[in-house]
């Protein structure tokens, strides 16, 4: 029988996940020798046997590969044979330039949840156990290769019995990078708000559950960052977080002791269960049933038919909610507009006024990771926000030829999301929040450092959003490399054909609630298309509206609402009700006075502030706390109606624009009040009525592929008609799912359009034929 040996090389998602011991144990069982390594693509190995066992291998290398390994390439070609004996697992090679994939934070696996309640294994109780399946990966890593040395967990050397399992290639530790135990790890310590500790261990653990009980704020340093945890069937106590953290109304997410406990209180599907119970742990919005509120607060999530909940990500949160077998509050630890907190001095000083006792740990977290929070919409999950669990997994971009130089693109300022590429490979970080803060900013920064770092990336440009006003724009003109900015719905569009990997003629539905035009306008309710060469052409638009106070007309909708009324009806829109009663005399004549004289009334086509419009003449919200609320006051008050019935509206064109004139929409909707329709009825008509525009300008349009993207499309409702309609009328609807449909994409669409533009032959930003 012939022997030969083979080199092969192997990418993707193979460091973190007991490969390399999967691969020594399968080399041993076909009786190869040779030798296996990471490096810094990924992982290497030489194999020497006869052809057959050989072969043997190879299939069985693909088949049979760790449950989280994702093989990308894999190459392997004929060496010559060499003296050698036995099959060896060597030092990492970190000599080339990485591309091996971070693997993100995964819960406790089922083996290490046995050993945690086990009397008898030494890890018993231990909050930090860990194995090559599970545990924490992007949230500790320094640098590639993932090696012990290269972790936050090189200041805790081994013991003996951990370093036995660490070397043994027949223990499910072998090489587990985070391995600890009570001998050697990390440990708990409870503080009080000064940073006194006044417990460790097991004992910081018990006076824990003690002071939440006793409806106390405790902040548990988890695995990506800090959480406020307070008993959810407290309302005084909930109150109290509000409060504290100056959230008077956003909804709170739940982490629940189990799914039997998520099943009490919410109506979940199959998926929503699967989603749930993933190691990826994230917040999963839920419908909640008419049990829930006799163990949640209605101060949890006030006016919100749904709960955002989530199972323990770590085995500290198991044993937390072993004690207290009831769903706890799980909020992330900042104050408004700001990352989470990750290091222990940092929250004592930054939560002190909020968190009564502190549940903190030795291991440092070196970037903030929050939970990812997803929704099942269009009977598949959407990604809300991506953080702990998903990031930082790279995606693959189709094939560009002009794909061969690095690119950082640096997103928008509200949910910022920093993304690098090289060559077809895009590396999304995580969700970092709004830069509205010197703490954002440097969170920010952090965030570009890291991915530059990880990959030896050097960009040769910086792609940004066109926005004056914004943080990241501003960042980008600082710097010496070269900036090219991208048009907000154009970064939408081509960001939902990225996630699909499609490149064709296609549809861009873009409907958020701000994006910056390149005419200066204030933009949302925009029909792109492009025709998979070098033109986008700007083909719909919604009919523009004022925004009296600019920006406060974000956060007060009755101001939305004038400036619709008015741009229709003029003086006569504050006579009509409600919104007469939005206002005092003096507002109204006001508002008439910046109206009638344009005076800090930027005009918008934006649907997010069409709807925060409907919000208030369907008496639903004039006042908001945070962004979207209104939005979801129109999405819920919908659920209760299941009618057909929609609104008019017209559609010309203008200056070879389509433009969707909603003032018959509007005059119908008020008209329907005034009959006594019910304000769930006039919702869902208001839905049906924005899928019909959706349909109409698609067939106007007639191209297949239809794409759905911006933060409007976070409306279940709203999207699952929409898609639908497009369905039945045989359109092809692709709708964001791993990729956020708001702000957080919008980095990857940055970069999806750059590199789409150059393959066509276009500099981006030095002059082209687009017409956006």
């Amino acid at each position: 029988m012939a022997t030969e040996r083979r080199r092969i090389d192997i990418t993707g998602l193979v460091q973190g996940v007991g490969f390399r011991p999967f691969v020594y144990r399968l080399a041993r069982a076909c009786g190869l020798c040779g030798w296996v390594a990471n490096d810094a693509r990924g992982v290497c190995l030489e194999v020497q046997g006869e052809v057959l066992q050989i072969r043997e291998f190879a299939q069985r290398l693909t088949a049979e590969k760790p449950p989280h390994a994702r093989i990308h390439d894999l190459t392997s070609e004929p060496i010559p044979l060499r003296e050698e004996s036995g099959f060896v697992i060597r030092e990492s090679d970190d000599s080339a330039a990485p591309s091996a994939i971070v693997l993100p934070d995964l819960a406790a696996c089922d083996d290490c949840l046995k050993e945690l309640f086990d009397p008898d294994n030494r890890r018993y109780r231990y909050p930090f156990t860990n194995c090559t399946h599970c545990g924490p990966r992007y949230s500790i890593v320094e640098r590639l290769p993932y090696d012990r040395a290269n972790t936050a967990m090189k200041y805790f050397p081994l013991c003996e019995d951990c370093r036995c399992e660490y070397a043994d290639p027949g223990d499910r530790r072998y090489h587990a990078e985070p391995n600890a135990c009570p001998e050697c790890g990390p440990q708990l310590q409870l503080c009080d708000r000064r940073g006194k500790t006044i417990a460790v261990r097991e004992n910081a653990l018990h006076q824990a559950v003690v002071a939440i009980d006793a409806g106390r704020i405790v902040a548990l340093k988890g695995v990506g960052g800090i959480q406020l945890l307070v008993d959810a069937s407290n309302a005084k106590a909930v109150r109290k977080l509000r409060e504290r953290k100056q959230r008077p109304h956003k909804p709170f997410a739940l982490l629940y002791p189990d799914i039997d406990a998520v099943h009490r209180d919410c109506d979940i599907s199959k998926r929503e269960e699967l989603l749930l119970s993933a190691q990826e742990r994230p917040i999963v919005l839920l419908s909640a049933n008419g049990r829930s509120s006799a163990r949640i607060a209605m101060e949890v999530a006030p006016q919100n038919p749904n709960l955002g909940a989530m199972l323990p990500c770590s085995p500290l949160h198991h044993l937390l909610m072993e004690s207290l077998r009831r769903p706890v509050v799980a909020t992330s630890g900042n104050l408004a507009g700001e990352p989470i907190c990750i290091d222990n001095d940092e929250a004592v000083d930054r939560l002190g006024n909020i968190a009564d006792l502190f549940l903190l740990h030795d291991r440092p977290i070196l970037r903030p990771l929050d939970d990812s929070v997803l929704r099942v919409m269009d009977e598949r999950p959407v990604m809300l926000r991506r953080a702990r669990g998903y990031a930082p997994l790279p995606l693959q971009l189709p094939d560009l030829s002009a794909a061969d130089d690095d690119l950082l693109a640096v997103g928008a300022d509200l949910k910022n999301c920093v993304a690098l590429a090289r060559g077809n490979i895009v590396y999304p970080g995580q969700h970092i929040g709004d830069l509205e803060n010197r703490i954002a900013l440097e969170t920010f920064e952090r965030a570009i450092d890291d991915l530059a770092d990880f990959y030896r990336l050097e960009p040769r440009a910086l792609l940004c959003d066109l926005h004056p006003g914004y943080a990241s724009n501003h960042w980008a003109q600082k710097k010496k490399t070269k900036r090219i900015g991208v048009q907000h719905h154009l970064a939408h569009f081509f960001s939902c054909m990225a996630e699909h990997a499609y490149r064709g003629p296609a549809l861009g539905v873009c409907w958020d609630g701000t994006g910056y035009g390149e005419d200066g306008t204030v933009r949302g309710g925009e029909f792109l298309h492009w025709n998979d060469g070098a033109e986008v052409k700007h083909f719909a638009s919604l009919r523009p509206f004022p925004l009296p106070g600019g920006e406060r007309a974000v956060r007060e909708p009755r101001r939305s609402a004038a400036g619709l009324l008015f741009e229709s009806l003029g003086r006569e829109a504050f006579a009509q009700e409600p919104l007469h009663n939005c206002f005092n005399n003096s507002e109204i004549k006001n508002l008439t006075r910046m109206l009638e004289r344009n005076i800090n009334s930027p005009r918008c086509t934006s649907v997010g502030r069409l709807f925060d419009a409907v919000a208030t003449l369907l008496g639903l919200a004039t006042e908001i706390s945070f962004e979207g609320q209104a939005a979801m006051a129109v999405e819920y008050v919908a659920q209760e109606s299941d009618t057909a019935a929609s609104y008019p509206f017209d559609m010309e064109q203008q200056d070879g624009r389509w433009v969707i004139d909603w003032v018959p929409t509007v005059v119908a909707l008020m008209e329907e009040g005034r009959k006594g329709t019910s304000i769930a009825d006039r919702s869902a008509a208001f839905h049906n009525t924005l899928a019909q525009i959706v349909l109409s300008v698609a067939l106007n349009i007639g191209e297949e592929h239809v794409f759905l993207s911006g933060g409007v499309f976070q409306n279940r409702r709203l999207t699952e008609t929409a898609a639908a309609l497009l369905r039945r009328n045989d359109f092809r609807v692709h709708c964001h799912s791993s990729i956020p449909p708001n702000d957080g994409g919008i980095a990857l669409g940055q970069i999806y359009y750059a590199r789409c533009m150059a393959a066509c032959g276009i500099q981006v930003g030095e002059g082209s034929a687009l017409c956006v």
